[in-house]
């Protein structure tokens, strides 16, 4: 179709309506965008002659995303959500609020709600015969490199299938397994004792892979751990690292991985002393700095729909 329309007064009378945008009641905030987005919309449907056959196509696509569950993991694999964490890295920057230890997406996979312990826990609730021991470790300090007593870190990671508790689709994992949360000391350091991660894949028959095959790109991320740290007077920290030695490390369907965020593992002995299920484990040491608040609040929160469950 060679015609356009989306400059004709009808259309833009028909983006104000639909928006609202002139109206003295609504959330003008919310009318703002929907107009900015749906306005956007149809100028693509006219630039690229996109046929009423592809727009519905599209529409049942979004219904069956949401049958599905997997809008956040979209956002992921589209790279929106790292978008968000570039647009927060240049705004620190230009605020001199950088310089922590850098951020990465939160993926969509957190469940709220596991108890805090002091300095360290063992999260390997569930035995997974084909993961061996892994400790993880560290100090939290804060900008100026001294020890943030009293920060909570919380962490959470997949098992050796690649399923994270809570999620997992056979249910052989108690709702915190391979999760769990420290409060730290004076010394600033934490510590859980758990079970070495792999990368996951995406549903191979879920809508987000369903439109990466369609893109021609594999759903899959790296073995990885994530982290929320947090404490007084400093914002909280959204962050994960990658396995080192991970041949997905620079291939991540999600964007999530940085130079930074790819600390050493290194081989040790005496487990067995610590509780774990072999003597021989890996070791992983990763430290946090955290930065302080911006004029007295947390301009890095990010307020989310996420799952939650009691211990």
């Amino acid at each position: 179709m060679s015609v356009k329309v989306f400059q004709t007064q009808e259309v833009q009378d028909l983006l104000k309506a639909a928006s609202n945008v002139e109206a003295k009641n609504g959330n003008a905030r919310f009318q703002q965008i929907v107009l900015r987005l749906l306005g956007d919309l149809f100028k693509a449907i006219d630039d690229l002659d996109i046929t009423p056959d592809e727009v519905w196509t599209g529409i049942n696509y979004l219904n069956k995303l949401g049958q599905d569950g997997e809008a956040a993991l979209l956002a992921a694999g589209l790279g929106l959500e790292k978008y968000l964490d570039i647009r927060m890295d240049a705004e620190d920057k230009a605020i001199g609020a950088d310089g922590g230890t850098p951020r990465t997406i939160e993926g969509p996979l957190y469940v709220a709600g596991a108890k805090v312990h002091d300095g360290l826990v063992k999260i390997d609730i569930n035995p997974d015969e084909d993961a061996g021991p892994l400790v993880i470790h560290g100090t939290v300090k804060g900008a100026d490199g001294k020890p943030v007593a009293g920060a909570i870190v919380e962490c959470w990671h997949a098992n050796s299938k690649g399923f994270y508790s809570h999620f997992d689709p056979t249910g052989a994992q108690s709702d915190f397994n391979l999760r769990g949360a420290v409060k730290t000391g004076t010394d600033g350091k934490y510590e859980f004792r758990t079970l070495m991660p792999v990368g996951y894949g995406c549903p191979p028959h879920g809508s987000t892979q369903k439109l990466l095959n369609v893109l021609g790109r594999h759903g899959n991320r790296p073995a990885h751990v994530h982290f929320f740290v947090s404490g007084d007077g400093h914002r909280k920290l959204t962050t994960q690292f990658n396995i080192e030695g991970d041949p997905l490390i620079w291939d991540d369907f999600a964007y999530a991985t940085r130079e930074e965020l790819i600390p050493p593992v290194v081989d040790k002995t005496g487990g067995a002393s610590l509780g774990l299920k072999a003597d021989a484990y890996k070791d992983i040491e990763f430290n946090f700095t955290l930065t302080p608040l911006v004029q007295g609040k947390d301009n890095q929160l990010v307020s989310r729909l996420r799952a939650a469950a009691t211990v």
